[in-house]
């Protein structure tokens, strides 16, 4: 597994297209110096958890790529489990969804364990210390309680940073459990977490901020990175757009548009579904859908989600 860090996506193409498909550009002046903590910084003032601003420092790069199995029993067949990050946009730092197809009894506590592991698509970033062992996730009177082990004190953020890791958890969690409003708790060797990273408290059950405030506006789900699939690929996820509107492309492998058109989520300026497919030649592709970009540039780079696949 690569070390995680908030750094260049390392997506290698370029669309030009005359709806302006955008890249997600990670901003030079956040160029991260990597650092891994031996415990809890206090530099920092306190903020709430609640805040979404764009992080003002460094993410942990994990003293160790591992993370403990489940013990969950494996049974049935795979099931999709959803695992939040961070991508850099034009407002900031967002979350964005990964989906991970597990075999497992306890689809939350999977959740959690592949958000700490970290992405698959390079251009998201993890933040938790990959070294957290999930030692625990249960309800108690409504609430989720998460327990993990003393490693996730490790790293070094800013306020906003630190609120948007624990955002990141509440919409891993609360979207496994298929719970959005439910409130979590983090605990640590089974005592409330506290203050964490010298920039945050969480001693009381956190819930979800708002998705438009959050969440990356435009959401790839399917395909996932690195699938293979038969022609025609389907293309689905959410987005929050205006006027439902929606671009897409398809590049080849030396970053050419192969394809592009529109597509409509269900409903404007709101996180609604659409999907659609397209028919594709054998070969590797990057799959790239993007919000219009109405201000011609001057709005910043038009928030996007990307996939690369290949067809058989």
């Amino acid at each position: 597994m690569r070390d995680i860090g908030l750094r260049m996506p390392t997506r290698k193409y370029h669309v030009r297209s005359p709806y302006r498909v955008g890249r997600l550009l990670v901003i030079a002046a956040l160029t991260v110096a990597i650092t891994v903590l031996a415990g809890c910084s206090t530099s920092e003032p306190s903020a709430s958890p609640a805040t979404s601003a764009r992080p003002t420092a460094t993410v942990p790069t994990p003293t160790s790529t591992a993370t403990t199995p489940s013990t969950a029993t494996p049974t049935g067949p795979p099931v999709d489990v959803p695992a939040y990050f961070l991508v850099d946009t034009r407002t900031g730092f967002r979350l964005a969804r990964e989906l991970r197809a597990v075999r497992t009894a306890d689809p939350v506590r999977s959740a959690v364990e592949a958000m700490i592991a970290g992405p698959t698509d390079p251009d998201y970033a993890g933040t938790w210390n990959r070294s957290t062992t999930v030692l625990d996730v249960h309800q108690s009177s409504g609430t989720i309680v998460v327990d993990l082990s003393a490693d996730a004190r490790t790293a070094q953020v800013g306020s906003a940073g630190a609120a948007l890791m624990i955002q990141q958890l509440v919409y891993t969690v609360t979207d496994a459990a298929g719970q959005p409003a439910a409130p979590v708790m983090l605990t640590i060797d089974g005592s409330p977490a506290g203050e964490l990273w010298g920039a945050v408290a969480w001693d009381a059950p956190v819930t979800r901020a708002d998705p438009l405030d959050v969440r990356l506006l435009v959401q790839i789900d399917r395909p996932t990175e690195g699938t293979v699939s038969a022609s025609p690929v389907t293309v689905s996820g959410d987005a929050a757009v205006f006027e439902a509107t929606l671009a897409w492309a398809v590049l080849d492998a030396g970053g050419a548009t192969v394809r592009s058109g529109f597509t409509m989520t269900s409903e404007g300026q709101t996180f609604a579904p659409y999907s659609f497919a397209v028919p594709l030649d054998p070969g590797s592709y990057t799959v790239v859908v993007t919000e219009e970009d109405l201000s011609d540039g001057e709005g910043g780079t038009p928030m996007s989600d990307s996939r690369t696949i290949t067809v058989t």
